[in-house]
Parts: structure tokens; sequence; C-alpha cells
């Protein structure tokens, strides 16, 4: 296999991932309008691949988005430990503590229509509905 034949492959894999906010009954609803928009690899059954993400990591960034605008620019990252023996986080400033981890995407299929969580860097945890899954 050629170089430009493996790259092509695994940028086939590549993903744009919209998730919207999914607001509880009790909270209101001025908080509307956030989402994250990030690129992640994900093989064929849907999960995120930590073996693509590897080679492809540079192109795995994060947009968070309130009010339809973006607010923070950062990248998908994969840590050590989690229940699945990695935690995969948005870092907007590498090693500054402002990460904000989703939780169990190792376990979830990123499908539209399904949902996710993610703990923000206050602790927080905020469900949101998987809006759009497309080739990047």
């Amino acid at each position: 296999m050629t170089a430009a034949t493996q790259k092509s492959t695994t940028s086939a894999h590549l993903r744009r991932i919209r998730l919207e906010r999914v607001h509880a009954k009790n909270e209101a609803a001025a908080t509307t309008g956030e989402a994250y928009e990030f690129v992640a690899p994900l093989d064929d059954s849907a999960h995120i691949s930590p073996e693509d993400w590897k080679r492809e990591r540079a192109l795995c960034f994060v947009h968070k988005i309130e009010q339809g605008d973006v607010v923070q620019r950062g990248l998908l990252v994969h840590r050590q430990g989690g229940a699945g023996g990695g935690t995969w986080q948005f870092d907007y400033a590498l090693w500054e503590g402002d990460e904000e981890s989703g939780f169990r995407f190792d376990a979830h299929r990123f499908m539209v229509d399904e949902y996710v969580s993610v703990r923000d860097a206050d602790g927080d945890v905020r469900t949101f509905k998987i809006a759009s899954v497309k080739p990047v």
C-alpha cells in the first residue's frame, strides 16, 4: 500500500460531528445554542478509533459554540485513564486544566440522534444530541 493510498483510506474515516445541547426540564431556555463541532476518526461501527486518531490527531479539532458563535477552539485528545483505559477530551489550551471530557466516548456510537454527555471544566455534566455526522 502506498503512502497516498494509506492516507486516503484513513481520511475516509474522518468525520465532522456536531453535538447540540439537550436541556433538562428545569433549565431556562435562555441557554440554547450550546454545541460542539469536532473532527474524529470513526471506525465501521461508528466508534472513535484511537489508532486512527494517533495518525490523524493534528486534524482532530473541536469548536465550542454558544449562540451560533465559536467561543473556543481546541483539539480532541486521548488521555490515559478512565473506565475504558482512556478518556477523550476537548482541550482548548494544552495542559492548562480547561479540558472538557466526553463521558464514555470510547463506548458510544457516533450516529445521528444518539445522545452523549460532556463534563465541562467546572465538573458539570451536560447532555448533547448528535445532530450530524459528515465526511470531512
